[in-house]
């Protein structure tokens, strides 16, 4: 017992020591290096996204000399501003091979990186509203089922079961008819994944390099080999685009245009209450989903802005919006204050599928148009682009997902189970 009283001292003193010297004696999670002349591999940006790339490009293939390029902050972008929902209750096979791969990398992931992401499997539920949405959601479970992950049909009451504080009154503008159940579903800590990542890429020698905007690229013979920065040229390998909201504008500094439009997409939390809802609810009638995280805030969000946009905050129209709706799915969260609302900027193409592959510039890889959906699938779109940097080739998962299916229309349209048809 002394002893424990001792080692506490010492750590109060330590930590009085940092806040007089302004923090600055504490041990980096990851270096901050300056860039060198040159790497095998650099990717543009210090996401989720890219930071899983910069990783599976060390773990799985060897190269570890790489450099993550960031304008911002590690997870300063889309990253750091989303609802953390994790899910692969996709319709199309293609869009559940990539999901729940990535829904299955998420479920080791904190034991892999060592570290706590905070991976929550509490499911999800989404709740329809009449017969016509019952035979839909029929659809969608018989789809997922066929294609191999774990989904339900509930019904009326296995909904209420789930989440018992849903409006059930006879006068509900939506009433619940039923919904699609997965159960391995979840939710996970948004930052907590970008420093995992960070710091286990860190580990293999990867130089993430911060504060750092890419201005042009270096193109010699037709191919990319490297880009311009605000801290001077970088000669590559292979060069990744992982930037989110922000991959038209930078593919245009490669000169080429991409079929992305962007959008904010935003959200909000409440004040912290007692435990009242363990799972993650979605409404088809609404578009609104909301969950309560493990502080207890309600978190909520809802569909895109559909004035495109690159800023990084709200629009009360559509603030109204997602908030209504949540009174309707919970009329006793009506006395609920919210206590902050962000916005993070989403890359939507036109069939609401990402882009994985070759860019027309040879050198030169994508990873983008991901909607709604890019923290879901982080894990596994750092495998593909990483595969694709070092190996030149597609994996067999992102094959379908090249940008060639804009030309030959073989378009995976995943516009509802994105979210993004709302």
């Amino acid at each position: 017992m002394a002893h424990s009283r001792t080692a506490n001292r010492y750590s109060a003193l330590s930590l009085v020591r940092e806040g007089l010297r302004g923090h600055s004696g504490w041990q980096q999670a990851w270096r901050s290096p300056e860039p060198k002349a040159a790497y095998d591999a650099v990717i543009i940006g210090g996401g989720g996204q890219g930071l899983a790339t910069a990783y599976y490009l060390a773990k799985n293939h060897g190269m570890t000399k790489v450099a993550v390029v960031e304008k911002g902050w590690i997870g300063g972008g889309n990253t750091g501003r989303n609802t953390s929902t994790i899910r692969s209750n996709y319709f199309y096979p293609e869009s559940v091979a990539l999901y729940d791969y990535s829904l299955k990398l998420y479920e080791t992931l904190g034991k892999e990186l060592n570290y706590n992401i905070m991976f929550s499997q509490r499911g999800v539920v989404t709740v329809a509203h009449s017969d016509a949405e019952m035979e839909i959601a029929a659809r969608i479970v018989n789809a997922m089922q066929i294609n191999d992950t774990d989904a339900e049909l509930f019904s009326r009451d296995q909904v209420l079961e789930k989440a018992p504080l849903l409006n059930s009154g006879d006068q509900a503008r939506y009433p619940i008819f039923g919904g699609v159940w997965q159960g391995r579903a979840g939710v996970a800590r948004h930052d907590a994944v970008a420093w995992g990542y960070a710091r286990a890429a860190d580990g293999f020698g990867v130089d993430i390099i911060q504060d750092c905007a890419v201005t042009g690229f270096l193109i010699e013979n037709g191919r990319c080999v490297g880009v311009e920065t605000s801290k001077g040229e970088i000669r590559a390998g292979a060069v990744g685009i992982a930037t989110a909201g922000n991959s038209g504008v930078v593919a245009g500094m490669a000169g080429f245009n991409l079929p992305i439009k962007s959008y904010s997409l935003q959200a909000m939390v409440s004040e912290p209450v007692k435990p009242c809802l363990d799972t993650v609810v979605l409404y088809l009638g609404t578009g609104t989903y909301l969950f309560q995280s493990d502080k207890g805030e309600i978190v909520v969000g809802g569909g895109i802005d559909r004035i495109p946009s690159y800023a990084q905050r709200g629009n009360p129209p559509v603030q109204a919006t997602v908030l209504s709706g949540m009174l309707e799915m919970f009329p006793s969260f009506g006395q609920l204050k919210m206590l902050r609302q962000w916005a993070g900027v989403v890359d939507v193409v036109p069939d609401s599928s990402p882009i994985i592959g070759p860019s027309p510039v040879p050198g030169l890889y994508l990873n983008c148009g991901w909607g709604t959906g890019g923290f879901k699938a982080i894990p596994a779109g750092g495998v593909l682009l990483a595969h694709l940097m070092a190996t030149g080739e597609h994996h067999d998962i992102s094959r379908p997902f090249d940008l060639d299916r804009f030309r030959t229309g073989r378009l995976i349209d995943e516009a509802a189970g994105s979210g993004i048809a709302h």
